[in-house]
């Protein structure tokens, strides 16, 4: 009986920590280029349940056959395995906006590994100066002239060099270069990553590599092709519509767990109170 209890229990559990990710996604389906999270779910590994002790099997003959003491199998519930960002082009919404930049993929190459393309990324200098990797544009140019996310992380050029410029009023061509209304250039420093799924997601949008993670200059890397467009940004990934029916398949899920614990608890009352009584 308490089997059953545990399985329901940590499907209530799953169903909970699904619902956190997709009300996340959809707190962030207006913040340009977000990448929803997806959710994998798997049953916890099989026990093998064995007899112990005794290594025979009576039969009505009266004879004991041999026992390996194998009695089956027997799974747990299910857990949430893991969550990770989808990386599909989000739409582009146009700004006007000289400041707003937009990275929009035109061909990348598929990994082998996973199936999946690969993805390019801004390149912004983190707290702890290390870099960091973001397809939000929705750049500012501060105080010293600047170009800085939306949360004051200095965005890096190709060289891996703060980018100032004397004024907002600048031009982006579509490889990265940045013309400065006095004549200064740079050119925005864009990164490859073969699998972006190995990349680290924090808040803010930003990504962090990790061991595992493959990144490269994307100017330079083989069969990569992407534009900037500036005035534009590029949208969160997040379906509304869909994120909204698989909250709500979530929730339902949630609640038949909880009929089934709660059926399991009344059955545990009953037999402590009633079946267990003397007299």
């Amino acid at each position: 009986m308490f089997r059953g209890f545990y399985t329901a229990a940590s499907g209530m559990m799953a169903q909970q920590r699904r619902t956190e990710v997709l009300t996340n996604n959809m707190a962030n389906a207006n913040t340009p280029g977000f990448k929803a999270d997806q959710t994998s779910l798997r049953a916890f590994p099989e026990m093998l349940l064995q007899r112990m002790g005794q290594q025979t099997v009576p039969t009505e003959n009266g004879l004991n056959l041999p026992f390996n003491g194998e009695v089956g199998r027997l799974t747990t519930g299910v857990y949430m395995q893991e969550t990770l960002p989808s990386f599909m082009q989000g739409d582009m919404k146009e700004t006007g906006m000289n400041t707003d930049l937009a990275l929009l993929d035109l061909n990348l190459p598929v990994n082998p590994d996973t199936g999946l393309r690969g993805s390019v990324f801004y390149t912004a200098a983190g707290i702890d100066g290390e870099p960091r990797y973001t397809r939000n544009g929705n750049f500012t140019i501060d105080g010293g002239g600047y170009l800085t996310t939306a949360s004051g992380l200095y965005i890096l050029d190709d060289a891996g060099e703060r980018i100032q410029l004397s004024s907002d009023r600048f031009t982006v061509s579509e490889d990265g270069v940045i013309t400065g209304e006095a004549g200064e250039a740079a050119r925005l420093g864009i990164m490859y990553a073969q699998n972006p799924e190995s990349l680290r997601k924090e808040g803010d949008g930003l990504f962090a590599a990790t061991e595992e993670s493959v990144l490269e200059n994307a100017y330079n890397a083989q069969n990569v092709q992407f534009k900037l467009q500036q005035g534009y940004l590029e949208r969160s990934n997040v379906d509304a519509s869909r994120t909204m029916t698989d909250m709500m398949t979530a929730y339902r899920s949630f609640e038949a767990n909880q009929k089934v614990l709660q059926a399991y608890d009344r059955s545990m009352e009953k037999a402590a109170n009633e079946i267990g009584r003397i007299g």
